[in-house]
């Protein structure tokens, strides 16, 4: 196991195999209840954990990697589990990390001498077990967003499979009106005035609130490249690449890196266009144009090239409105999820504490 196995869930989709008899030493081998530890990695991941299940095969942990072993006899697994990937052990383990310029190391010694509260086993179980219902739950709204992500991806593959026996799939440049790239020297900032909408506020095909603002008499200038109406789309062409959303208030400034795209009324709904920018048969056309060897961006011209299925008009509306369902459901799933975390993490800290 490497430091990309180690994720919230212990990710079995890409292992390393070595000869077994590279490992001499039997306590390496991982044991149902182990907790794999990120002991090299980014700050923000130094320290991750993740609870090792009953396996079907042999494994250890290669470099960069640790193995937290509880005691049976003082801690249960679980307890020591949650324990561990609690918010306020792992920004402990992130303070006690040892930076170099690129990668932290987690300090092994006070590591092991961080104390942890530590009640009779019976009340260790009580309080694991619900620790384990409230990850439940969230693992319960996780699996339905994840069937409504595939839901959607199978509705516009069938748009797809139509519309190529149409041979209805027209170039971006061919049915958008106006695709208008926002690039050049920052504008002015101030405290207040103009919203100014960057690429980090889009994100899950919604903008977030703006937390900078451009000078009202700097909007005009900057702006001069055009102006948004109400449903443009907005496309980031870098850092993160990919994400879209559409123009509710277009009282807005657009910062660097992203992308107006708008249209044409009589075939292309602007609102199917951003949902079909996210599927996965035209974000894998926007990752393979894409360019740059540590920060992958698409420039305005390779964006114009990427091919999307173009059914009537009232065909894309109908996907649109299924697709803002299908959107409201997982939004209303994530809050969901997000609340559960929450409750969760207060729980932790109570019941650990009490």
């Amino acid at each position: 196991m490497r430091t990309k196995n180690v994720q919230e869930v212990l990710d079995e989709s890409d292992i390393v195999w070595i000869p077994a008899s590279l490992i001499r030493n039997s306590s390496k081998y991982l044991n149902p209840g182990d907790i794999l530890v990120s002991s090299a990695n980014s700050w923000n991941l130094v320290g991750k954990g993740c609870w090792v299940p009953e396996l079907k095969y042999r494994a250890s942990a290669g470099g960069f990697i640790s193995i937290l072993r509880g005691n049976p006899n003082t801690v249960d697994f679980r307890y020591l589990y949650h324990w561990f990937v609690s918010p306020q052990t792992q920004a402990k383990l992130r303070s006690y990390s040892n930076k170099t310029t690129n990668i932290s190391n987690l300090d092994h010694s006070r590591t092991l001498a961080t104390e942890i509260p530590l009640p009779p086993l019976e009340e260790q179980r009580r309080i694991a077990a619900i620790l384990d219902k409230a990850g439940s739950l969230q693992k319960l709204s996780q699996s339905a967003i994840t069937k409504l992500h595939q839901r959607l991806e199978s509705s516009f593959r069938r748009l797809s499979t139509i519309t190529a026996c149409n041979c209805a799939s027209k170039r971006l440049e061919e049915v958008v009106e106006a695709i208008i790239d926002y690039r050049g020297k920052s504008p002015e900032k101030s405290a207040e005035g103009i919203p100014l909408i960057t690429a980090r506020l889009i994100k899950e095909g919604r903008i977030l609130g703006a937390t900078e603002f451009i000078a009202p008499e700097s909007y005009s200038e900057w702006m001069r490249r055009g102006m948004p109406k109400q449903g443009d789309v907005v496309f980031t062409t870098e850092a993160p690449l990919g994400q879209v959303a559409q123009i509710d208030n277009p009282d807005v400034a657009l910062a660097q890196r992203l992308v107006l795209l708008r249209g044409k009324s009589k075939e292309l709904d602007n609102t199917y266009l951003r949902f079909a920018l996210r599927m996965n048969s035209v974000a894998e056309q926007i990752r393979k144009r894409a360019t740059g060897s540590t920060v992958l961006g698409i420039r305005q011209k390779e964006l114009r090239q990427i091919e999307i299925p173009l059914p009537a008009l009232e065909v894309q509306r109908d996907f649109a409105r299924l697709a803002l369902a299908i959107e409201g459901e997982i939004q209303r799933l994530r809050q969901r999820a997000d609340s559960v975390q929450a409750l969760k993490d207060s729980l932790a800290n109570r019941l650990m504490e009490e």
